[in-house]
């Protein structure tokens, strides 16, 4: 989810500003109450677009207190990244394909709620339970799915090796340049 600047409006109704006190305290201003992590999570799963603000300084906090929810998430029982996908996303920080891999992650992780919105369209009625026969026979399908997250095509990384070279022989011509041994 995205947050909106403070005071815009969206399809929704304007951007509801919650304020993160230095005792820790989020008061959303909304509702003139505090509310939870918990509660925050509940706007998120609607929908509901939110700011979170440091009441002293302004400066926006909605990344940190959204990183804290799926933490709270992964720590409760049954995690949905494994150590696996984590460690992997980890070494993407600082990698050259640093910035391509969160707008990779948003797209592939909006596909998935598309379609599942589309099938809980056709579907309304199923219980929870068939939901999760359906998502268990869906494995492979789900496999599939992601499997360029895990693996990427060949093409992409023919692409990133290319990118890479290209960089490589940029830095090494400059350093040449600098030293005065141009060699073209």
């Amino acid at each position: 989810m995205k947050s909106a600047p403070s005071g815009t409006t969206t399809d929704h109704g304007s951007v509801r500003k919650i304020k993160k006190y230095p005792n820790r305290r989020l008061y959303d201003t909304q509702t003139s109450t505090y509310v939870t992590l918990s509660e925050i999570k509940k706007l998120v799963m609607v929908a509901s677009p939110l700011v979170v603000v440091d009441a002293k300084t302004g400066e926006d906090l909605t990344r940190s207190i959204l990183l804290q929810i799926i933490l709270e998430e992964e720590s409760a029982g049954v995690p949905m990244f494994s150590e696996a996908v984590l460690s992997n996303i980890i070494r993407f920080y600082g990698h050259a394909m640093q910035g391509h891999m969160g707008s990779y992650l948003e797209s592939h992780v909006q596909s998935f709620m598309d379609w599942q919105s589309k099938l809980g369209e056709t579907s309304p009625a199923l219980s929870p339970e068939v939901w999760a026969q359906f998502m268990q026979w869906q494995t492979p399908l789900m496999q599939n799915m992601f499997s360029g997250l895990a693996n990427p095509s060949q093409s992409v990384m023919a692409q990133m090796q290319d990118q890479m070279q290209k960089q490589i022989q940029n830095n090494t011509e400059q350093l040449l340049g600098a030293m005065g041994l141009r060699t073209s």
